[in-house]
């Protein structure tokens, strides 16, 4: 199945493609409920949160700038809800245990952080697969190709690749160029 790019599948969802809403909802869901479990949110806030989320979506449909940044405008939106249900006082904990009233409420750091990192690394093997055979191979074997997963010398990579030393460092340089590119036009320019 073929992966279709978030520009693509929100301007198909905002003319109505319920496949393209459908698609959209399933990749985002697991990094939206990791955000409302992070604040420790109950079953039925953290389902609130997520409905409101995407109902903001389906009203911005057609007015997201920047369709490859959409995982950090979700992410934005859900935690934007948690703290107007923070601030509402919509969650009552019933107990008389210090220690449990004293671990309510504070979220826990970074905890869609790793969601959000495999979004980008899933969009990095895409970007990958858009270079020339001839690139991928050179940057797989210069960065992991010794048998212990360690980048190459240039002059064993010359040897299993067929390219003079000489050749090696412009062509990764271009390969690596081309891959930038293609990492910049889904959002991803180096930040953390």
């Amino acid at each position: 199945m073929t992966v279709r790019p978030v520009a693509e599948l929100l301007r198909a969802a905002s003319d109505g493609d319920q496949t393209a809403w459908d698609e959209l909802v399933q990749r985002y869901s697991g990094l939206l409920w990791s955000i409302a479990r992070s604040y420790r949110l109950g079953d039925a806030d953290a389902a609130d949160v997520l409905q409101t989320t995407w109902l903001r979506l389906l009203e911005h449909l057609d007015r997201i700038a920047e369709p490859e940044r959409l995982p950090g405008w979700l992410a934005t939106v859900a935690r934007n809800e948690i703290h107007r249900i923070h601030r509402k006082g919509g969650r009552l904990v019933l107990t008389g245990e210090q220690a449990t009233l004293d671990a309510v409420g504070a979220p826990v750091p970074g905890s869609d952080a790793a969601t959000l990192v495999a979004d980008r690394n899933r969009q990095l093997w895409e970007a990958f697969a858009e270079l020339t055979g001839r690139c991928q191979d050179l940057l797989r074997t210069v960065v992991t190709g010794g048998s212990d997963g360690e980048p190459l010398p240039y002059q064993e990579a010359s040897a299993a690749l067929g390219i003079p030393v000489g050749g090696i460092g412009p062509t990764r340089m271009r390969c690596l160029a081309v891959l930038r590119e293609a990492l910049g036009r889904r959002g991803i320019n180096g930040e953390p």
